[in-house]
């Protein structure tokens, strides 16, 4: 059970207990301990208006503040917090995720260090290992679908409406970056947005059927179809209280898609190794390696 709160209601008096040190967090699973004076170091930060009531904050069951984000990897922000010193393993393979968690938390000094990091450390240990590998399978298929239409009590038509099917199957030796696809694509059900798993440590499927404008909206969600949207991370700041909401774009096409693939991977520090069938028209492929170096 996640309660929300908001810490500057006075209406409730655990809002009140909650700003007192220390402070205990649950953040993906992972139990942390610290004050309110590390929390709060970087005011203009996501956690900076959290922990001063410009956000309202969530509580588990047993009374922790709840941050639904990489919870191991949050271990390297707080330390960062505690010390202003960015302080990695010598084997961390997982930049661009920490990268990616400094940038939803608004960290900028943060962000900064990471930059001189990357400057600094050998290629094959710059976000991720040297020689990972995407392999990327994708296919579309055309589905008639059959339904009633009704126009009044004892008044129906039988319609027919065309929809697009897309799969898209990825395979991925770093997990890592699995994990920020998931991240970046979301599915649009009738439930509201909802996040992919990979299959296993490291394959992940997507299946859509974008919606037709002629398909009803009750018949879309009678056959359990789901749209994919890319979503984007906007930060406004506006009187002073920091807002931060993802902004999602419907993906209608395999190209859109594969358009969206390629941003993230290209900025993760993949190259394009192998198109097919013809290189000249990327957008439209049926396969697509690509290889980290």
């Amino acid at each position: 059970m996640i309660k929300m709160l908001n810490l500057n209601s006075p209406d409730d008096n655990s809002n009140r207990n909650s700003l007192q040190d220390p402070v205990s967090l649950n953040v993906g699973g992972e139990i942390y301990n610290t004050t309110l004076d590390t929390l709060t170091r970087c005011r203009d930060s996501m956690l900076g208006a959290m922990f001063t009531g410009q956000i309202p904050v969530l509580r588990d069951n047993r009374g922790n503040i709840f941050i639904d984000r990489d919870g191991k990897v949050f271990r390297y922000i707080l330390n960062f917090l505690r010390s202003s010193s960015l302080d990695l393993p010598d084997s961390f393979s997982e930049l661009a995720l920490l990268r990616r968690e400094a940038d939803f938390f608004q960290i900028h000094p943060l962000l900064e260090e990471i930059c001189r990091y990357e400057a600094s450390v050998p290629l094959s240990l710059r976000g991720g290992p040297l020689g990972a590998m995407i392999i990327v399978n994708v296919e579309s298929a055309v589905r008639v679908l059959h339904f009633n239409l009704r126009h009044g009590p004892e008044n129906y038509e039988l319609c027919t409406c065309p929809v697009r099917a897309f799969t898209v199957d990825i395979f991925c030796t770093w997990r890592a970056f699995l994990a920020l696809l998931c991240e970046r694509f979301t599915y649009r059900t009738s439930q509201g947005l909802t996040s992919p798993h990979p299959c296993s440590q490291n394959r992940l499927k997507l299946e859509w059927v974008p919606k037709p404008d002629e398909l009803p909206q009750d018949q879309y969600d009678k056959q359990h179809y789901q749209g994919l949207t890319v979503c984007n991370l906007e930060v406004t700041n506006a009187d002073n209280i920091i807002s931060m909401h993802r902004n999602p774009s419907e993906i209608t096409d395999m190209q859109g898609f594969v358009e969206e693939l390629l941003k993230v991977s290209l900025a993760e520090g993949f190259k394009v190794d192998v198109i097919t069938p013809d290189p000249a028209e990327i957008l439209n492929c049926t396969s697509l390696r690509l290889v980290k170096g």
